[in-house]
């Protein structure tokens, strides 16, 4: 009996201690938006803001005012308009991403080589609408994902002794869920040049995390399943400026600044476990809290753009927020740090001719806006020691459609997060984004003849 106890223990010790990435294999994931095994962690993977308009320039919206584009990046770039305009963008985004990472584990130190596996998810991003006030202001709101999780992984036992005592056993991680962000915001300009905007943001959304120990070939043992399930939500706000300087004839440089204040996440925790059999199932834990350490931090934006009338426009933005120090439960064991998250990003669009409004492909490709940028991204992950950062090139077109500025915006990026040192998973993927712009001019009396 003592025995078992022990068997018993270790596997539960094994279930809840053992780190994400110490897996002989990865299953196919939940259903959820969008598949990687970073999500274990925190809030999980981080949802980048922006339209395909956005995304296919890097990222960058910090400083870009374009009348043409609803731009939620900046809540002060919601009054970059043509007067009495109308506008909304809803997209959509698919992910394909290929996982590689060290077979050899501490569950399997025999296994030798690599582990590969893939994944691809098509989801919703984003919707957002923004209407005028008046002549020198607007008001915009909408609601996209703040973070996704979405995982499985799974090991069989490799320790001899046990194997011989409580027959295979098979470990499962899964995760499910993530926070949606909803926000509505408002944007005034002042002396022509200066933009200033609010915006008010509601956090809310469920993550499930659940780990299961499998007796598969032995009756005398009950399986374990532990968990933590999280229901969140809160409110939080972000700030944006923008200062327009005309420098030489069409040529304009936009300086833009955000900051996001710090947040804290209310809501409930549920910490269980259960041992189960075919036929009942015990309750090892059930308790319930409230959730208080869980926070964001406050980022601090920086962009600067420059517009060539509706030819070209190059652009730069910097991110930072600063997670040290702030902690998650239920990694015990693991080498799991929080840390100061960067992002560098750099993008360009080019109009050849917007108004050649000749016959023929060609001049209708003079009409289309070629896009494209680069990023680079340090996350507030530190697992192992090591800083998880991605890197990615992106590509875009905007294609034209019916009267105004309603246009079809295609994006793709193509980039690498993780790598395979310090028993890491190495992620590439190719993201492809969809954002279908609607515009219209709305408070026209009709006239009849």
């Amino acid at each position: 009996m003592v025995k078992k106890i022990q068997i018993l223990l270790a596997a539960l010790s094994l279930l809840l201690f053992t780190a994400p990435f110490q897996v002989a294999s990865a299953q196919e994931p939940l259903a959820g938006t969008g598949y990687s095994p970073y999500s274990l962690f925190g809030f999980g993977d981080m949802v980048r803001l922006g339209t395909a308009y956005n995304l296919s320039m890097g990222g960058i919206g910090i400083g870009d005012r374009n009348v043409r584009y609803l731009n939620f990046i900046n809540p002060a770039a919601v009054t970059a308009r043509e007067v009495k305009s109308f506008m909304m963008d809803f997209g959509l985004e698919n992910r394909n991403v290929l996982y590689q990472g060290n077979a050899a584990t501490s569950l399997s130190p025999t296994a030798q080589g690599v582990l590969k596996s893939a994944n691809n998810a098509f989801n919703m991003h984003h919707i957002v609408a923004s209407m005028p006030i008046g002549t020198k202001a607007a008001f915009k709101l909408g609601v996209m994902p703040f973070s996704t999780v979405s995982y499985s992984f799974q090991a069989d036992e490799a320790s001899d002794a046990l194997i011989a005592e409580a027959g295979d056993i098979r470990y499962t991680k899964e995760g499910a869920g993530g926070v949606y962000q909803a926000f509505l915001g408002a944007g005034v300009t002042l002396w022509k040049r200066l933009s200033l905007g609010a915006d008010l943001d509601y956090y809310f959304g469920k993550i499930d995390r659940t780990s299961t120990a499998t007796f598969r070939t032995s009756s005398s043992y009950r399986s374990i399943q532990s968990g933590w399930g999280y229901n969140v939500s809160c409110f939080g706000g972000k700030l944006g400026l923008q200062y327009e300087q005309p420098l030489s004839g069409s040529l304009n440089a936009v300086l833009g600044v955000t900051y996001g204040f710090s947040t804290r996440l209310r809501g409930g925790e549920q910490r269980f476990a259960y041992g189960k059999t075919s036929a009942s199932t015990d309750t090892i834990i059930n308790r319930k809290s409230s959730i208080e350490e869980y926070r964001v931090p406050a980022e601090l934006g920086a962009g600067l753009t420059l517009r060539y009338g509706e030819q070209w426009m190059v652009g730069f933005d910097y991110t930072r927020q600063d997670w040290t120090g702030i902690t998650f439960g239920g990694y015990p064991g693991i080498d799991f740090q929080t840390g100061v998250a960067q992002n560098f990003r750099a993008g360009f669009e080019v109009t050849p001719n917007r108004y050649d409004v000749r016959r023929g492909f060609g001049h209708f490709l003079r009409r289309l806006t070629w896009r494209g940028g680069a990023y680079r991204e340090y996350s507030y992950l530190y697992l192992n020691g090591s800083q998880v950062a991605a890197t990615g090139v992106t590509l875009g077109i905007g294609i034209p459609v019916f009267r105004y500025y309603n246009s079809i915006n295609l994006g793709v990026d193509f980039g690498q997060r993780g790598a395979l040192d310090n028993n890491l998973v190495r992620e590439r993927y190719f993201l492809f984004t969809l954002s279908f712009n609607l515009h219209d001019i709305w408070f026209i009396p009709t006239l009849y003849n």
